[in-house]
């Protein structure tokens, strides 16, 4: 049984004022959660202040990057290390805002994801393709080709900490969302290639997150499906009472 998660990422959003405000909304509205994992990432600014407000709640905190190093002349860049002292249990590596507008390559989110298990914290890896790719009839190859570099020379074992989100680029702050059978279909094939490049345990075990306007209006419908193990939010989880909703979710 795989363990729902919903996870927010406020992106670049919310000062530290703002951020102790909404997760502290976040924290008194969702402390009886416990079937499901939730999941907030705030700017690199507001983590420690977040980490504080939401420890004694049910809800984690991630970040949403780390540089592969552990320390070092990289100025600008933060470690999984520093980010674990600043209370952080996840990190989203490979965003596509980050793959599009920094040219982040699939064999640099590998060497982000190894950092990232080898300090004991758990990264969500996301894939998706581009309408265009969508379109050309390349979002299998395209999806292939990011979860084999991405899960490149990881083992099983360490396969099992590791979460997907696939979020179609098309669907990411356009109001438009893939539907819930043909995102099914997309989680289905990630399994599909999961157990292929690993066993049948790890496609069984890996949670499969979906992300690309995910809303209070859709989320019961997507997390009704057979494949779909969650959510990762974007904009709908700037706002406490819809990210609750979707934390609520029914299915």
């Amino acid at each position: 049984m795989r363990k729902p998660i919903i996870a927010g990422n406020w992106k670049l959003n919310k000062t530290i004022a703002e951020s102790r405000e909404l997760s502290a909304q976040l924290a008194k509205s969702l402390k009886e959660i416990d079937d499901r994992e939730i999941i907030i990432a705030p700017v690199y600014t507001a983590l420690a202040t977040v980490a504080d407000v939401i420890k004694s709640s049910p809800i984690q905190l991630a970040a949403q990057n780390c540089y592969p190093e552990k320390d070092g002349a990289f100025t600008g860049e933060v470690s999984p290390e520093f980010l674990q002292d600043a209370g952080c249990q996840y990190i989203i590596i490979g965003h596509s805002e980050r793959r599009q507008l920094l040219n982040e390559t699939d064999h640099f989110i590998n060497q982000k994801l190894f950092r990232v298990l080898e300090t004991g914290l758990k990264p969500i890896l996301c894939i998706g393709e581009t309408l265009q790719e969508r379109e050309n009839n390349r979002m299998l190859d395209v999806l292939t080709t990011q979860i084999k570099g991405g899960l490149a020379n990881l083992t099983a074992k360490q396969m099992a900490t590791v979460v997907i989100a696939y979020e179609p680029v098309w669907a990411i702050g356009t109001g438009k969302t893939a539907s819930a059978e043909q995102a099914e279909d997309v989680h289905s094939f990630i399994r599909g290639l999961l157990q292929e490049l690993f066993d049948s345990k790890v496609a069984t075990q890996t949670r499969i997150l979906y992300g690309g306007s995910v809303k209070p209006n859709n989320v019961d419908e997507l997390m009704s499906q057979k494949n779909i193990d969650g959510a990762l939010v974007g904009g709908a989880s700037l706002n406490a009472e819809d990210f609750v909703r979707l934390v609520q979710f029914e299915n």
